[in-house]
């Protein structure tokens, strides 16, 4: 695991493009949040070229909540612990940072994600159990979930 270059970005977009399909973020886009996110950008790279998974969260200035805009690992080394080991991570570097708080939306059908970030300690945000219909779009309802982080000693 190590913090995202530059150099990544094709190989993000394919990433992102493999693994989510319809709803991955345009070339564009991953160039924009690279720039403002770096630091939150964090990329498991398996030595020979290829990245197989990504964390990626954003913060705001003018407060001390987060969002994670994205998590991803590829379909061959999933239920290895790497999404684990990503969002581990990310949370460590938000704590230092000084972020209180965390948010992300996860597709209500996805149970592995699910129990993964209640693992975490993520919860449901209310109301409705974090539930917001069409959230992306028309049928594309996502759980709004949230971590409430200690701060760092």
């Amino acid at each position: 695991m190590r913090t995202a270059r530059e150099s990544d970005l094709p190989e993000l977009q394919r990433l992102d493009e493999e693994v989510f399909q319809e709803v991955a973020y345009p070339g564009f886009l991953l160039r924009q949040l690279f720039d403002m996110y770096g630091e939150h950008f964090l990329v498991l790279d398996d030595g020979a070229g290829r990245l197989r998974g990504y964390v990626l969260a954003g913060t705001t200035a003018l407060d001390r909540d987060s969002w994670i805009l994205g998590l991803c690992v590829t379909h061959d080394r999933r239920r290895n612990g790497f999404g684990r080991e990503l969002m581990v991570e990310v949370l460590a570097r938000l704590r230092r940072g000084g972020i209180e708080r965390v948010r992300l939306t996860v597709e209500p059908a996805n149970r592995a994600a699910i129990l993964l970030y209640r693992s975490l300690g993520f919860r449901p945000e209310e109301p409705d159990g974090g539930l917001r219909r069409d959230y992306f779009g028309p049928g594309m309802d996502r759980q709004v979930l949230r971590l409430e982080l200690t701060p760092a000693r």
